[in-house]
């Protein structure tokens, strides 16, 4: 018995959506934009699913990446839920705090660099990668990166230890 297109996509939404809303929110910084990306790349990709040939993760990813990127393009001035929080709500565990700390400040970037940022080191995608999931240079990537480090330096120097002196996370 086959499965339907439908059914195929139900199925790829009910099993992968988990970890594409952690993406979503690593591109968006918080959680409602990260639904409203997820649902938007998830309803463009429904669209195309029967054109898509196998990689639909890597085909919704790519959606969600260009839609980000659409997203900060149109809107310059973005909100960050994160000013909200504040260190009397983080409990001692230290996971927890450095956690809440590079969360504030990965909100303080600006969405070019949260986005580049988020490519490079949580989808682990390299320079020419994520130079062509963003329709940008390569040294528009590297020039991004650079900044993005440095103003997570500056903006929180606890994670000194993710961000070595290098440049690159540890």
């Amino acid at each position: 018995m086959e499965i339907t297109q439908e059914e195929a996509f139900n199925v790829f939404v009910s099993t992968r959506s988990q970890a594409l809303m952690r993406t979503a929110y690593l591109l968006t910084g918080d959680a409602q934009l990260a639904e409203d990306l997820l649902q938007t790349s998830l309803f463009n990709t429904a669209r195309r699913w029967s054109r898509i040939d196998g990689a639909h993760e890597a085909y919704v990813r790519r959606v969600m990446y260009h839609e980000s990127v659409s997203r900060w393009r149109r809107r310059r001035v973005r909100e960050s839920a994160y000013d909200e929080l504040s260190d009397d709500r983080v409990t001692t565990d230290a996971d927890v705090a450095m956690r809440v700390t590079l969360a504030k400040a990965l909100a303080r970037l600006t969405p070019r660099q949260r986005t580049v940022l988020v490519l490079r080191f949580y989808e682990d995608l390299t320079e020419r990668q994520t130079a062509a999931v963003l329709d940008i240079g390569v040294g528009t990537v590297k020039s991004l990166t650079r900044q993005a480090l440095a103003r997570l330096r500056v903006l929180a120097p606890d994670l000194a230890g993710l961000v070595g002196a290098g440049g690159e996370p540890e």
